[in-house]
């Protein structure tokens, strides 16, 4: 019986809370917005952020000629998107001759990404059918830093367990197969160029878009107000009471 109470009270207590909400009306929430200032620069360092970290050469060229912002090297741009497609097309070779043309610090100094890139080549040999080979390549290229990283050596392992089965639909680690696979691949080479030329490795806007959100969620606790539901419109909903 004590138990039911206690049950009882909290939902009370809950029902209280989000009755003593504070409403805040579209036009107050609509004039708070107003009285925050943001420089037209800053929103446009914002854009063109988010083009050069992702990659759309033309777009950013046409926007930092309408907005007037700083000057961007588009060849840099031209020869990152250059390799992240290679690896997502599956031309791994290719793709680590093109980084080593750009930099070849970037691999040099990061054994965990050219081991991925490694890796991503064996993936495409079984892919491809080539068995003989990549057993060959995964002898002689990967076992030797598998034997000195623990990590490396377990990803070998469950790369070369592709070739245990005949339908890797139903084999347990079939997604390397996957398109995903690939797309991590290039997601991990275009971070490491970025960096490398003094680059974010992540755009600020997706990031700025999260924060919105997880403000978004702890005001619900204690406020009704018109409400971004639709990250892509951006269109304010006015609170349900």
């Amino acid at each position: 019986m004590s138990l039911l109470w206690l049950v009882i009270r909290q939902l009370a207590e809950i029902e209280a809370m989000a009755a003593s909400k504070k409403l805040i009306t579209r036009e107050e929430w609509e004039k708070k917005l107003s009285d925050v200032k943001i420089r037209k620069e800053d929103m446009n360092k914002l854009v063109m952020n988010f083009l050069v970290t992702e990659g759309y050469v033309e777009a950013a060229e046409k926007f930092r000629m309408e907005s007037g912002t700083e000057h961007i090297d588009l060849a840099t741009i031209t020869d990152r998107m250059a390799v992240k497609k290679a690896v997502q097309s599956g031309n791994v070779e290719d793709a680590i001759e093109k980084v080593n043309d750009l930099n070849p610090e970037i691999l040099d100094t990061n054994p965990q990404l050219f081991f991925h890139l490694q890796q991503q080549r064996l993936i495409e040999l079984i892919r491809n059918g080539k068995v003989e080979e990549a057993l060959e390549f995964a002898q002689e290229e990967l076992a030797p830093r598998g034997e000195e990283n623990q990590s490396f050596l377990e990803e070998l392992e469950r790369t070369v367990a592709l070739l245990a089965f005949e339908d890797v639909s139903n084999c347990p680690v079939g997604e390397l197969l996957d398109i995903s696979q690939r797309l991590k691949t290039a997601s991990e080479v275009n971070a490491a160029i970025l960096t490398s030329q003094s680059h974010e490795k992540d755009p600020k806007l997706p990031s700025l878009l999260k924060m919105l959100l997880c403000a978004q969620n702890q005001l619900d606790e204690k406020a009704a107000y018109p409400r971004v539901n639709d990250l892509s419109t951006a269109t304010l909903e006015d609170p349900a009471v």
